[in-house]
């Protein structure tokens, strides 16, 4: 076996390291990071502990506001005691929203476990909350997404720059994305979620991002200055599954991530509004090298036949406007060289049950060892708030 081979083995061997509902923070040695470096997770997930819907819907909408409570070891979101999660959505949930942490509800509880972990600051995004993503009323779509941008700038507040949540906005309508981001910037909050799957514009049409009608949500986008991210977890399997179908869901999810990577590309987005910053989440980075690949030979191969021709190589569309984050990807930090060491952001995943949690000193270990204690500071610190602005 290869010295660099035998490395991984040691870092990520076969099984892991435990079943998830029994991880606790374990950092104990020091990972070779410079003195100093702030160990910033680029993403970890947050659940919503508080009825916050229902308690700040005015009282004539009250009835049509979406709830959340605990149940069988989880936070639910939904109506009339109905969940708006699927069933493998929901027992996923179950293996870790018990962690003293997991919920908005002790945002104090959080820092210090994940302190434990030797993660000293986070970038949130949401759990169950992603089930509202196609809120049929979008008026009151619109306003569930205020009201947890405020619930998540009180937690940022409260945390004293150890907590940074994700916002979320209108994106199916321009004035309404001028003034959700506005919102967004006017609560300190850094970045938005953008969903691989926009829905259906008032007509019954598939929204396309890349379609002409989005570009006003674009330049609006482009115009606040705030990094867009994307985060794997909306690719359901194309057909049922009876057998594991948890984790043939998490193995399709990065495909969606193709998707809208080409359609920033060849969709021309990217060519109309330069100035935008993407992040995607939680996908690895592996995927990168190969997606460049096989754009820069497809674009060889068919641009005698674009109706919109490209005005920058495929290198340049990453190395410009894109970043991705990983937590245990030893094949990508291989690659590191294609991908970009100012362009990989670490994370812990906390709590989800492929994070690093009870073992993200490991995790640091293995990026120093890969990239050497400088660049390895840029990927588990630097770049995330770099991205974010803070």
């Amino acid at each position: 076996m290869s010295t660099s081979a035998t490395r991984t083995a040691e870092f990520y061997p076969p099984g892991g390291y435990g079943a998830p509902k029994d991880r606790r923070g374990q950092a104990r040695r020091d990972v070779g990071l410079p003195p100093g470096t702030e160990v910033f997770s680029a993403d970890n997930h947050i659940s919503l502990a508080d009825d916050i819907f229902y308690q700040k819907f005015p009282e004539e909408l009250r009835d049509k506001a979406p709830r959340i409570w605990y149940e069988d070891g989880a936070y639910m979101v939904g109506r009339k005691g109905q969940t708006f999660l699927p069933g493998d959505f929901s027992a996923v949930l179950m293996q870790y929203d018990d962690l003293a942490g997991a919920a908005s509800s002790n945002i104090e509880a959080r820092i210090q476990e994940l302190a434990t972990d030797g993660v000293d600051k986070e970038l949130a995004f949401p759990n169950a909350v992603l089930a509202l993503f196609h809120f049929p009323d979008k008026e009151l779509r619109e306003r569930v997404f205020r009201i947890y941008n405020e619930h998540m700038a009180e937690l940022q507040e409260r945390s004293n720059g150890h907590f940074y949540g994700v916002g979320l906005i209108n994106w199916w309508d321009p004035a309404g994305t001028r003034r959700t981001l506005a919102e967004l910037k006017s609560l300190g909050l850094k970045t938005f979620l953008l969903p691989l799957n926009p829905g259906k514009d008032d007509d019954g049409g598939v929204i396309d991002y890349s379609s002409t009608a989005m570009r006003p949500v674009w330049d609006e986008i482009e115009a606040a200055g705030l990094p867009v991210t994307h985060h794997i977890g909306e690719t359901p399997p194309k057909t049922p599954c009876e057998v594991n179908s948890v984790v043939v869901g998490m193995m399709i999810n990065v495909d969606s991530f193709r998707e809208m990577f080409s359609k920033y590309i060849f969709g021309g987005i990217l060519d109309h509004n330069p100035g935008l910053r993407v992040g995607w989440f939680e996908g690895g980075i592996a995927w990168v090298p190969s997606a460049l690949q096989d754009a820069e030979h497809l674009l060889a191969s068919y641009q005698h036949m674009f109706n919109h021709q490209l005005q920058h190589p495929i290198q340049h569309y990453w190395d410009t406007n894109m970043s991705a984050s990983f937590m245990v990807d030893p094949l990508g930090l291989r690659l590191i060289d294609r991908i970009g060491v100012d362009k990989v952001m670490w994370s812990s995943d906390y709590p989800h049950n492929e994070s690093t949690f009870g073992y993200s000193e490991k995790s640091l270990a293995h990026v120093v060892e890969a990239l050497g204690p400088q660049d390895a500071a840029k990927v588990v610190s630097g770049n995330i708030k770099a991205f974010l602005g803070v």
